[in-house]
């Protein structure tokens, strides 16, 4: 700490003359440069050089508040205030009105208000000293007796700004959406440290926060069904910022591609690829399901059967994505045909096939 010899005007590089708002700009500079988290390298020395600022900043704030009360005081039969250093202490505009030698003429307000009103209104209006960093880094609480006051930026009624939301991507597979899932998301956020720096400053105790890095692990129920672009809210889990309300942390579902099944609504829709053999002569199809089963598929194997052609879609009823809004109920499966023409036949093959669709005619 400094030691009662010190110059605290010396330390913040400011004249014997400044007024508070100068002594809130050398403040503010000297702090953001000496503050500790901006010298990791040095952060003994920084910290030191910190509490020597604020220090001096507190105790030449004191001496202005100390000067004001003591002068109003000394005259309370005329109650008024007389001094300008009240007037630098607490940031007010110089009043037009003035007083005579010879007393004659006083200012209205003067005679009206008691010299301790005019001390407690110079008191209140005492600012404490600025964060050194404004804007989320920092924020101060005062304590006064049983109540409580909280300011940062914008001040107390700031704190009801709302947030800006945060959205995160939440990658499922198809089968994590068709089956349902617990995913773990470990979370990175700024939260307030309630751990600060403390001081008393016109007998507030003043409690400055700052903002620290936390972790967590958030479970998120994926259930059966749920589409892209699904949004689970965390309520308080975003980012905290001193003069807003904890914002909300959303995670909105994105589907990962599948090497097989492609999502359409609630339908699932594959490609199917056979020969010109097969199409014309019956086939089997083999298809994975989601959830794990083996789907065995025949096509064009008996005589009411359609022709498998270019194009042709076979839907298969209560094998597409679960219904979330109706349990027990899916979507459809459906497989689209491609078939892969030979690049060329044989005289025998084409009459062959040309005697087989006339006869079948």
């Amino acid at each position: 700490m400094t030691t009662g010899s010190a110059d605290y005007y010396e330390i913040l590089n400011v004249e014997r003359s400044a007024t508070d708002d100068d002594l809130r700009r050398a403040y503010r500079r000297l702090a953001m440069r000496w503050h500790p988290d901006k010298n990791p390298a040095g952060k003994a020395d920084a910290e030191a050089r910190f509490k020597e600022i604020t220090e001096a900043y507190n105790i030449i704030l004191i001496g202005m508040y100390e000067s004001s009360t003591i002068r109003c005081s000394a005259t309370p039969a005329r109650g008024r205030c007389t001094t300008s250093t009240a007037r630098r202490a607490s940031g007010a505009a110089p009043t037009t009105s003035s007083l005579s030698s010879s007393g004659a003429r006083r200012s209205r307000t003067a005679t009206r208000r008691p010299a301790a009103a005019e001390a407690r209104a110079q008191a209140g209006s005492l600012r404490p000293p600025p964060p050194a960093w404004d804007g989320g880094g920092f924020g101060r609480t005062y304590y006064r007796g049983d109540q409580q006051s909280a300011a940062g930026g914008g001040g107390a009624a700031a704190s009801t700004i709302a947030p800006i939301v945060v959205e995160s991507r939440l990658a499922c597979t198809l089968e994590e959406l068709y089956v349902g899932v617990t995913k773990k998301m470990r979370i990175s956020r700024n939260v307030v440290d309630a751990n600060g720096l403390k001081y008393f400053h016109m007998k507030l105790l003043v409690i400055t926060r700052r903002m620290k890095p936390e972790s967590e692990i958030l479970s998120i129920e994926v259930k059966p069904g749920w589409k892209k672009g699904t949004k689970i809210t965390f309520p308080g889990k975003g980012n905290q910022q001193w003069t807003h309300l904890p914002a909300d942390l959303v995670f909105v579902v994105d589907e990962k591609p599948h090497a097989v099944y492609r999502r359409d609504g609630n339908d699932l829709v594959a490609e199917a690829r056979v020969t010109l053999a097969e199409a014309l002569g019956g086939a089997a199809v083999v298809l994975t399901a989601l959830d794990g089963r083996e789907l065995t598929v025949s096509v064009g194997d008996d005589d009411e059967a359609p022709v498998v052609r270019p194009g042709y879609e076979l839907v298969l009823p209560m094998e597409g994505m679960p219904l979330p809004r109706e349990p027990g109920r899916r979507g459809c499966l459906r497989i689209r045909f491609d078939v892969a023409f030979p690049d060329r036949l044989t005289r025998r093959q084409r009459a062959l096939i040309k005697r087989a669709l006339e006869d079948g005619g």
